[in-house]
C-alpha cells in the first residue's frame, strides 16, 4: 500500500507527523506492508492534515485526518473525499508554476523529470540569452513578490550590462502575513526554484547564484539545502550542468528575519554580511547589485514560473489572464476564511469569486467587510469594490496593490481604524531607520491615530498629510506602501474613525 502524506509546514503544524505514526502503527497491525512519500501540502489548508492514498483509479484523499481516525485510511469512513484531482478546489485551478507541489516527492530528481521538470532548462541550453530574455520578455511574466515590474525586462538589463561576474539572487525573505507561496513552492517542489535561477543565469550570464530565505523557515531551508546538494550530484547545478559545458551554482544564505530585507536593496546588503538597510536607487541592482556587480534580484514565485514558460513556449503562458496581467497567480488565501490555503489561477477573478466561491466566505459565519490584498502594506478593499478583477492595472486603479497576492479575510465586527493603526505599527517596529519619513513617520501616525480612537477628528486631516508625505518620501515600499491600508480603511470606512467623535459630541 502506497500513501502520500505533506511534509508542509502547514501539514505538520496541524498533526502530520502523529499521523504517518499512527498510520505505521495501523498498518503494522493489519500486517500490511506500507510505503508512504513525504510531499508538499496541495494548499488546501483546512484539509491538512491530508493523505492521499495512490490507487489504480488516480489518488484517494483523506483529511482532515487525525491519528484516531487513520483506519479510516485502510477502510473508508466520512473522512474519505474521493479522487483528489476532482475535488472542486483542485478541479477549477490553472496549476503552471504550482503543477508538481503535492504531487511528487520534492527531493526525487526522477519524479521531478517525470512530470516535466528540467524540459525549460533543456530548451534554454539550446538558446542564446538574449533569446531567453526575449522568451520571458513575450511570455509577459511581471515580478510576483508585489512590485510587478516585467521581469524579461529586468533580465535584459543585466543580460545587456558589463561586469566580469553577475549573479542570480533569490528573494525568498517571505515576510508578509498571509503569504506562503514561497514558502510552499520551495518546501514541495525546490527543483523548479533551482531550474528556473539555471535558466536566469544561462540568460545574462551569471554563473553563481544565491538563495536568500528566512530563519522562521527551517522546514524549507532544510528541503532547499538538500535539493541544492542533489543537485550537484547529479548534474543539474556545478561546472557542467545537464553535460552542456556551461556552469551554475547556488548557495542557501538564511536572514535573521528582518522584514525590510525584503526590500532587494537590503536584501543585497544583509548578503553582503552588512546591516540591512535600503540603498539608495539609482543605481539599480540591474546595474550594481551585489558586490557591486550585475544581479538579477527575482521573488521565488517569478523564477518558479519561468521554466514552464521555456517548456511550453510564451504564447502558451500569455495565453493566460487579463490585460497586462499575464499568466498564473498563486492567490494566498487567509484570514476569517472558510477555505483558507493556496489556489493558483489566471489572473482575472473578482474578489467576490476568490472571496465566497473559492473561500467560502467567512469562517464566522457573519458578513464579509473587506478583504487585505497584497500583505500588511496592501489596501483594505471594501465590498463595493468585490467585482474589480484580478489584475496589477485594475487594482492600481482602485489605489490598491496585488502585492504577493496575500488575502486577509475580516468580517463585519473588524475595527477599521485599528486595521489602521497596526499598519503604522507594523512599519515603526520593522523600519530599517534609513529615511525619516519611514523611521518618524511611521511612529507619529500610530500617535494620529491614537488621537482619531480618542475622538479627536480634527486629527484626520494630519494623518491624512502624513500618508502622502510617507507614500513620496520614503526610500523604499515599506514606507511608501504603509498608506495603502490606512488611507483605503479611512476612505470606505468613515464612520469607523468617527465613532468615538460622535460618542463625545454626544
Amino acid at each position: 500500500m502506497k500513501i502520500r502524506i505533506p511534509r508542509d509546514a502547514s501539514a505538520r503544524a496541524l498533526g502530520a507527523e502523529e499521523v504517518v505514526t499512527a498510520l505505521q502503527a495501523e498498518a503494522a497491525r493489519r500486517g500490511i506492508d506500507l510505503t508512504i512519500t513525504r510531499t508538499g501540502s496541495r494548499g488546501m489548508v483546512w484539509l491538512e492534515p491530508l493523505v492521499e492514498v495512490e490507487t489504480p483509479e488516480g489518488r484517494q484523499a483523506f483529511g482532515p485526518m487525525t491519528p484516531e481516525a487513520v483506519a479510516q485510511v485502510f477502510d473508508g469512513g466520512p473522512l474519505a473525499l474521493g479522487l483528489t484531482e476532482e475535488l472542486p478546489w483542485m478541479k477549477a485551478q490553472t496549476r503552471l508554476t504550482f503543477a508538481r507541489v503535492g504531487v511528487i516527492d520534492p527531493l526525487s530528481l526522477a519524479e521531478y523529470r517525470a512530470h516535466g521538470g528540467l524540459e525549460g532548462l533543456s530548451r534554454a541550453l539550446t538558446m542564446s540569452g538574449a533569446d531567453i530574455c526575449a522568451e520571458v520578455l513575450a511570455s509577459g511574466l511581471r515580478g510576483r513578490g508585489g512590485a510587478g515590474f516585467p521581469t524579461g525586462i529586468k533580465w535584459k538589463t543585466v543580460h545587456d550590462a558589463e561586469g566580469a561576474q553577475k549573479y542570480i539572487v533569490t528573494n525568498a525573505d517571505e515576510g508578509d502575513s498571509a503569504t506562503f507561496a514561497d514558502r510552499m513552492l520551495m518546501e514541495g517542489d525546490p527543483f523548479t526554484l533551482i531550474e528556473g535561477m539555471a535558466i536566469a543565469g544561462l540568460a545574462v550570464g551569471a554563473t553563481k547564484g544565491f538563495i536568500y530565505s528566512r530563519s522562521e523557515y527551517p522546514d524549507a531551508n532544510e528541503v532547499l539545502d538538500a535539493a541544492i546538494r542533489i543537485g550537484r550530484a547529479e548534474g543539474l547545478l556545478g561546472e557542467n550542468i545537464l553535460g552542456s559545458g556551461r556552469a551554475f551554482d547556488i548557495e542557501l544564505r538564511v536572514g535573521a528575519g528582518a522584514y525590510v530585507c525584503g526590500e532587494e536593496t537590503a536584501l543585497l546588503n544583509s548578503l553582503e554580511g552588512k546591516r540591512g538597510t535600503v540603498r539608495a536607487k539609482p543605481p539599480l541592482p540591474a546595474l550594481k547589485g551585489f558586490m557591486g556587480r550585475p544581479t538579477v534580484v527575482n521573488n521565488v514565485i517569478s523564477l518558479a514560473s519561468v521554466p514552464v514558460i521555456l517548456a511550453r513556449g510564451a504564447e502558451h503562458y500569455a495565453a493566460f489572464g487579463i490585460g497586462r496581467s499575464k499568466g498564473t497567480i498563486p492567490l494566498q488565501i487567509a484570514g476569517n476564511v472558510k477555505y483558507g490555503g493556496l489556489y493558483e489561477i489566471a489572473f482575472g477573478l473578482t474578489l467576490d469569486e476568490i472571496v465566497n466561491q473559492i473561500g467560502g466566505g467567512t469562517l464566522s459565519g457573519r458578513p464579509v467587510k473587506a478583504v487585505q490584498v497584497g500583505g500588511p502594506l496592501g489596501a483594505w478593499m471594501p465590498v463595493s469594490q468585490f467585482d474589480t478583477p484580478f489584475g496589477y492595472e485594475e487594482y492600481a486603479g482602485k489605489n490598491a496593490l496585488i502585492g504577493h497576492a496575500g488575502l486577509t479575510v475580516a468580517d463585519d465586527t473588524v475595527d477599521m481604524l485599528e486595521m489602521a493603526r497596526f499598519a503604522m505599527e507594523f512599519c515603526a517596529i520593522e523600519s530599517c531607520g534609513k529615511c525619516t519619513p519611514c523611521r518618524i513617520g511611521a511612529v507619529r501616525g500610530v500617535e494620529t491615530i491614537e488621537r482619531i480612537g480618542r475622538g479627536d477628528s480634527a486629527a484626520i486631516p494630519l494623518l491624512t498629510d502624513l500618508c502622502e508625505t510617507m507614500k513620496a518620501g520614503s526610500l523604499c515600499a515599506l514606507g511608501g506602501f504603509t498608506p495603502y491600508p490606512v488611507l483605503s480603511a479611512l476612505t470606505h470606512f468613515p464612520d469607523d474613525f468617527t465613532a468615538n467623535a460622535k460618542e463625545a459630541a454626544e
